[in-house]
């Protein structure tokens, strides 16, 4: 019997069980009316659950109104907001995969344009559709780059005001049927921008020294473990590197990757960048194919913590080498997803998994497995 390639092999974390290591990663759309869900989000998310992968991320879903990247980005900061996140709750449990969600602030990059106007700072065009300007938040009164605005820093009872809401929203995640949450700190938004050198000046508890720097990061996922049940994971997306030498450094991501397993955090999602400019800014770095991996494959080894690998992994086989090799334990498909919805299964068929059809989903599988025996018999009669 051929052994089950390591991609398809389920994973436990606390109380729950993956089908496989494919994990779809919180990929934004920028389609949500005043942060509420709508059925974009439901049919966009729940291909990728009937297309075979394990677990599937709901995009970065604002704990603030005034944390949202964009006005078209989903929130969990009122119940209203609930039923909507339920139905691709529900909808991904009953196709077999682990219904997730990312619950996060966008700091000083709050209320920016929607991509596909520019991914910059709002302009007159985009006050003529409707979208009006907020005061963002940060760490320091520091704006991402010129041209931006100038962020509000937020005061001591602001920050016991922030954790307290991502609790809200984790009890609201709960409520709609999600396992797990995962804290984004990474991209350059509020979390990531405590932890980075480049974006916080503050000389109070919550700057300075790298422990001063880690303590928002700390405390809200100290918060969310205590309110997250013990039989549910959580994970935490970090940018690794900054890619500058000023920047938060991988070192540094160790040093938090170890603090965060001590609170209860069991998985650390390995991004890098966006401190400054679009979240996909890579800094210096050169994007290539699994360029991510190292970070994951370091913390994995030096904090003996599981490690999600994510960024350029578009192949099967790149996937299968990098578990193979111990790099990381999950493997998070973004872009390669919205071109192949069925990336996991059509992976599957690749790895010599599934020749029958059978993880599919029963109202397509047979319908496949009819038609390869269909075309096997007229094989043989054309070789015959």
């Amino acid at each position: 019997m051929t052994a089950t390639p390591h991609l398809f092999q389920p994973l436990t974390l606390r109380g729950i069980t993956t089908r496989n290591r494919v994990v779809i990663s919180p990929m934004c759309q920028y389609s949500a009316h005043d942060g509420h869900m709508e059925d974009w989000h439901l049919v966009n998310l729940g291909r990728f659950a009937t297309g075979g992968a394990g677990i599937i991320f709901t995009e970065a879903t604002a704990v603030q109104k005034c944390g949202r990247i964009t006005h078209g980005c989903p929130g969990l900061w009122t119940d209203s907001q609930i039923p909507g996140h339920a139905r691709i709750a529900q909808f991904a449990l009953r196709n077999g995969a682990i219904p997730a969600i990312q619950l996060g602030h966008a700091g000083r990059k709050g209320g920016m344009q929607r991509p596909w106007y520019g991914n910059g700072p709002l302009n007159d065009d985009d006050f003529a559709r409707g979208d009006m300007p907020w005061t963002p938040v940060g760490p320091s009164a520091l704006p991402v780059a010129e041209g931006w605005p100038v962020p509000h820093a937020l005061t001591k009872a602001e920050i016991a005001d922030l954790i307290e809401d991502y609790v809200s929203a984790a009890r609201r995640a709960l409520a709609a049927g999600y396992k797990i949450a995962e804290v984004h700190g990474a991209h350059g938004y509020l979390i990531h921008s405590f932890l980075s050198p480049l974006s916080n000046q503050r000389s109070d508890e919550y700057g300075g020294d790298l422990s001063g720097r880690m303590r928002l990061a700390l405390e809200v996922s100290e918060a969310l473990r205590a309110v997250w049940p013990d039989d549910l994971p959580l994970f935490f997306r970090t940018s690794a590197v900054d890619g500058s030498p000023d920047g938060w450094l991988l070192d540094d991501t160790v040093v938090l990757a170890k603090e965060l397993k001590r609170i209860g955090i069991d998985v650390m999602d390995c991004s890098s960048s966006g401190i400054a400019g679009a979240a996909t800014a890579s800094g210096n770095q050169k994007r290539q194919p699994g360029f991510q991996v190292p970070y994951a494959e370091r913390v994995r080894k030096d904090a003996d913590m599981a490690t999600m690998a994510v960024g350029l992994i578009t192949h099967p086989r790149q996937a299968e080498d990098i578990l193979k090799q111990g790099s990381a334990d999950l493997i998070a498909i973004g872009r390669e997803a919205l071109v192949d919805p069925n990336w996991a299964l059509h992976a599957a068929r690749d790895l010599g998994h599934d020749m029958a059809f059978e993880t599919w989903p029963e109202q397509s599988g047979w319908w496949l497995a009819g038609r390869q025996k269909t075309s096997a018999f007229y094989q043989t009669q054309i070789d015959g």
